[in-house]
């Protein structure tokens, strides 16, 4: 190693080649991807044809099953184009839905969930903003609901969604459960019983009784069905799409794009794949901040679930359903199962709490901690225990922050003990240099060798940021996929910590009267952190390496730039660790007698523009 700089400049180069890569491999690409889906999708909904028949995805019995292959269930036949939400609504008679977290109905015409709204979700972060909707029902210009029912042959009608179900209730509420009924005239009669939690886990039982003279065989299904892909955030770090838990399969995770590259499934047009025989866990469609999931109510009963994409007209429907297996009902016999639906907020607390008290396999998965759940899990721990601590989300980053550099206080301490000897033996390694500048081998043998006898690691200085880079990614997938972190407010501009800082240099922070273009995002608190890296930059003396030391100068630029498009959070967290860092090496020098160079640096970079300034102009 040819002098003190090298390993901190290759970890910092790290860093930099980690930000880089992530900023033209995820962040770049952000803006033109966004644009391009939503024009996709806006062309899609243009030439969207009338729903016909559901798709092809409810896994139908196989003959070693004991039965033909079963009818699929059916949407709304074709009633002219796509109409308004409000329109497609009132083609049903409706049970109203009413609880702490939910608006919306359930279609009498179909027996449908199918109108969800969350009441404390909004679009924006204006309280008076839209609810954030959910489930839309067939014909309108984005369907997403869920459905219920039977399959089978030789059973007379079943029901679908053309059925008239009475219902013995006008509102679903937590506590008062309704019960639909319907008779299909050939000796079977149906109930479906729905009750809904304070959340957003609804439980269905579904009836069946065979007053016919002859046996009949009907298999479960339930489903979840979105007409359209929707807009999605585009990251690798974040599923969208299809999951599933299927028992001993496991997690199953399918974006939209990979489900379209799958064999065919049921039928010409759909493509798809099917897991037969598990047990356990739920399958349904995750957003990022929301998801749809059906599950059955025995987690110990073997059931086949199944990811499809179906092609209906210019539109793909992707739906994802699971079978029971076979009851067989005598005459004179009745048979009853019980499914569930999760339609909500991914709240992991939540989440959670449905796993252990319903005993849903796994269905903490609905939440995509990625490869390191063990960092990102801890983290998000750490950052909701201080938030109710304190109340502030921004608060809890701080103090978080603050709690990491004390454990990982005694590795920095000996990274900083061992730079501030490196200085300290300064004079000694010029000296080296000068004696050995022929011979690069012998002065890398007279450097090691001064190292061991000043027990000096090389390397230490490395350390602090190679610790904070994992640190970093933990803190922002956490601020990327939480909801709890979506809207959450700091102080002063910061409303949203999740969303980048919404000043901008450009307009003067808002001073001028335009907004700032979109492909710049270079706020306050990017500045701020570009500051706190400027000025832990200048802790160190100068780099003797001219090109080293341009890079050393450009590096807070480089990162204020960079940072700017990231989460608030994100940035805050970055600007904060800068201070702590500052303020812990600057102790330690004084500790080990060494020379702080932060104000001769600064009075030296300084007096350098300030002579530059002056010599362009004379």
């Amino acid at each position: 190693m040819g002098n003190d700089k090298t390993n901190m400049f290759v970890a910092i180069g790290l860093s930099l080649l980690v930000l880089l890569g992530w900023q033209y491999f995820v962040a770049g690409p952000r803006v033109e991807q966004q644009r391009l889906i939503e024009a996709q999708n806006k062309a899609a909904q243009q030439q969207q044809q009338p729903p016909g028949v559901t798709p092809e995805g409810v896994p139908s019995p196989s003959p070693k099953e004991g039965g033909p292959a079963a009818p699929v269930p059916g949407t709304v036949p074709g009633q002219g184009g796509p109409v308004s939400r409000e329109a497609a609504l009132a083609r049903s008679p409706r049970i109203r839905i009413e609880t702490p977290a939910l608006s919306g109905s359930i279609a009498l015409k179909g027996g449908r969930v199918d109108d969800v709204s969350l009441k404390n979700y909004h679009e924006t972060v204006d309280p008076k903003s839209p609810e954030i909707v959910l489930f839309s029902p067939a014909g309108s210009e984005a369907p997403y609901y869920a459905e219920f029912g039977w399959v089978g042959a030789n059973a007379g009608p079943l029901p679908g969604s053309e059925t008239l179900w009475t219902s013995d209730g006008k509102t679903l509420s937590p506590g008062m459960p309704v019960t639909l009924t319907w008779d299909n005239g050939a000796g079977l009669v149906f109930k479906r019983i729905i009750a809904v939690d304070d959340k957003y886990m609804f439980t269905v039982r579904e009836e069946v009784e065979n007053k016919g003279s002859g046996a009949v065989t009907l298999y479960p299904y339930s489903l979840v069905s979105r007409w359209g892909k929707p807009h999605t955030q585009g990251y690798y770090v974040l599923h969208e799409g299809m999951i599933g838990y299927l028992g001993n399969e496991g997690l199953q995770e399918f974006t939209y794009d990979k489900l379209a590259k799958e064999g065919a499934y049921g039928g010409a047009n759909t493509k798809g794949r099917a897991w037969n025989g598990v047990s356990g866990g739920f399958v349904g469609i995750t957003d990022k901040y929301w998801a749809a999931a059906v599950m059955p109510g025995d987690q110990n009963a073997p059931y086949t679930g199944a990811f499809t994409d179906r092609t209906d007209g210019a539109t793909n429907v992707y739906q994802a359903s699971i079978r029971g297996d076979a009851v067989n009902l005598e005459a004179g016999a009745s048979a009853t199962t019980t499914q569930r639906l999760f339609a909500g907020a991914k709240e992991v607390n939540l989440i959670n709490n449905y796993e252990k008290d319903l005993g849903i396999k796994h269905f903490d998965l609905m939440i995509d901690w990625g490869w390191f759940f063990f960092i990102t899990k801890p983290m998000f721990r750490a950052l909701d225990f201080f938030f109710h601590l304190f109340g502030n989300f921004g608060v809890s980053i701080l103090v978080v922050t603050f709690c990491l550099k004390l454990l990982f206080l005694p590795i920095a301490n000996r990274s900083y003990v061992s730079m501030a000897k490196m200085k300290a033996v300064q004079p000694e390694m010029a000296a080296i240099r000068e004696r050995y500048k022929d011979d690069r081998l012998k002065q890398q043998q007279a450097t090691m060798e001064l190292y061991k006898k000043e027990k000096i690691n090389p390397v230490a200085g490395c350390w602090p940021v190679l610790i904070q880079i994992p640190v970093f990614f933990a803190l922002y997938k956490v601020l990327f996929i939480t909801i709890e972190m979506r809207h959450a407010p700091f102080f002063g501009w910061i409303h949203d910590l999740a969303a980048p800082d919404p000043t901008s240099i450009l307009n003067l922070f808002g001073l001028l009267p335009f907004p700032a273009p979109d492909f710049v995002h270079l706020g306050v608190w990017p500045l701020i952190m570009g500051v706190t890296m400027f000025v832990q930059m200048k802790m160190n003396p100068a780099p003797p390496d001219p090109v080293q030391a341009q890079i050393f100068t450009f590096m807070p630029i480089v990162f204020t730039f960079m940072l700017g498009s990231f989460p608030a959070g994100l940035v805050i967290y970055w600007a904060w660790n800068n201070t702590l860092s500052v303020i812990q090496q600057y102790v330690i020098m004084r500790r080990n007698g060494v020379k702080v160079e932060l104000w001769d640096n600064l009075r030296t970079t300084f007096r350098r523009g300030g002579t530059k300034a002056a010599a362009t102009k004379g």
